[in-house]
């Protein structure tokens, strides 16, 4: 039995980062894109951060595609924060130099499949839940927003629907969400127009969620039949966000993030301590 929430302890957050990332695949070739570097440290690094800030300690990677890269990188992530002696020999062992500055956070590091879809993935993570999460917060291993993150859980509590997805700007490439009385009511392919609102991640789950619309079916996408259920059911508000929003999907993304990062004006990190 895992342990009850404490009284303000915030939800979890669940992160796809199973995929292969096609579009960068010149990055990604050698890294999972989650991995892939902004500045010193992995876009994945760079979510959790925004997350952080408020409170959120618990986090569960749903890995796929060079798991393995992860699992050194977190397994490591102490080691890389301070200086250390390391000896080698018949009685190995490390000494560790100086205060480590590094995240108090719990990483669950759950294989979910090599070609799983997202709907699959969610369900099979699921398991490292608490009993008493009520909700937990998703999102995609490869967007950064400034995203208020408490005032995004308090919006999906007071609607009380199964779904809460933050709705952003595209950039004139994705397929957009019609949203009418406060409700999504259906999606479009590709709009011309880049007016509309697009589904950018930092979504809101309630648990009730997995055992109505999702199984451990590997073909099972999170955005079609799970997401058009909840639609069609009622159950999908949108968390309209005017802010700044941004995945990292093709090289030149992945350089305007860096570029951002590199002048100091990363939008992301305004709510960071």
């Amino acid at each position: 039995m895992q342990q009850e929430n404490t009284k303000d302890e915030m939800p979890p957050v669940m992160i796809l980062c199973g995929g292969r990332g096609t579009r960068l695949m010149e990055v990604t070739e050698l890294l999972p894109k989650p991995m892939v570097e902004i500045g010193e440290q992995p876009i994945i690094w760079h979510i959790m951060r925004c997350f952080a800030a408020f409170g959120v300690k618990r986090f569960i990677l749903c890995l796929g595609y060079k798991k393995e890269k992860f699992i050194d990188y977190f397994v490591n992530y102490h080691i890389r924060t301070i200086d250390v002696t390391i000896k080698l020999g018949h009685d190995p062992g490390i000494l560790y130099h100086g205060n480590s500055e590094a995240d108090d956070w719990q990483v669950t590091l759950a294989g979910t499949g090599l070609d799983s879809m997202t709907g699959c993935r969610v369900f099979r993570a699921s398991r490292y839940l608490k009993d008493s999460d009520r909700e937990f917060f998703l999102t995609y291993g490869d967007g950064l927003a400034d995203i208020n993150i408490a005032t995004l859980l308090k919006f999906h509590r007071d609607h009380g629907r199964l779904l809460t997805c933050s709705a952003v700007h595209p950039a004139g490439r994705f397929g957009a969400m019609n949203i009418v009385g406060g409700l999504v009511r259906g999606f479009e392919e590709k709009p011309a127009k880049p007016e509309g609102y697009i589904n950018g991640g930092y979504m809101v789950v309630n648990r009730e969620f997995i055992s109505r619309y999702l199984s451990d079916d590997p073909a099972l996408s999170f955005e079609k039949e799970p997401m058009l259920a909840a639609v069609n059911d009622s159950q999908m508000v949108p968390f309209c966000h005017e802010g700044f929003w941004q995945c990292m999907d093709t090289p030149r993304e992945y350089q305007l993030l860096n570029d951002l990062w590199k002048r100091g004006n990363a939008p992301w990190t305004v709510n960071w301590r």
